[in-house]
């Protein structure tokens, strides 16, 4: 099973491709999509699109695993990052792929088992988990490299693994 998990903003895109085979986790790709600061937002928007239609045509995942909105106090802020998910839902479902989806807590207790835990506790696990996790990265890396472990930890191992 491989899966594309992301972190959604408009201003940097969390993205992780994770495989699992033989009830390992491997990761095999991540990175943080970030969109230029002076642009409109449907610029912005347009950008994160185009990204993600490519890491779908490169990686070929089963699936599609996506944080849940979390509302904070900017609305505006909220709106843009709803548009930003509402891009990567629309293009995981062209392409094919089974969405899923997972609130912050969710991650938290498959990471670390304690659902009350900081981001510097989930960070930490990640190393101790997975191999090739960066040294160096932005939270929203990390945080879809931790959804993408949580997505494979909630799904049933599949009878083939994509070998894209």
């Amino acid at each position: 099973m491989r899966v594309l998990a992301v972190d959604p903003g408009y201003d940097r895109l969390g993205v992780a491709v994770m495989e699992k085979q033989s009830g390992k986790e491997k990761l095999i790709y991540s990175a943080c999509i970030e969109t230029t600061r002076g642009d409109t937002l449907p610029r912005r928007l347009h950008e994160l699109g185009v990204a993600f239609q490519k890491l779908l045509t490169t990686h070929h995942p089963d699936a599609v695993a996506v944080e849940t909105l979390f509302f904070n106090k900017n609305q505006k802020t909220a709106i843009a990052v709803a548009e930003a998910r509402g891009i990567v839902l629309y293009l995981a479902e062209t392409a094919g792929c089974k969405i899923s989806e997972y609130g912050p807590q969710e991650v938290k207790v498959a990471v670390t088992g304690h659902g009350g835990s900081d981001k510097k506790a989930v960070t930490d696990m990640l190393f101790r988990l997975i191999k090739g996790v960066p040294e160096k990265a932005h939270d929203d890396e990390y945080d879809a490299i931790a959804l993408a472990i949580t997505h494979l930890a909630h799904t049933p191992e599949l009878a083939h693994t994509n070998t894209n």
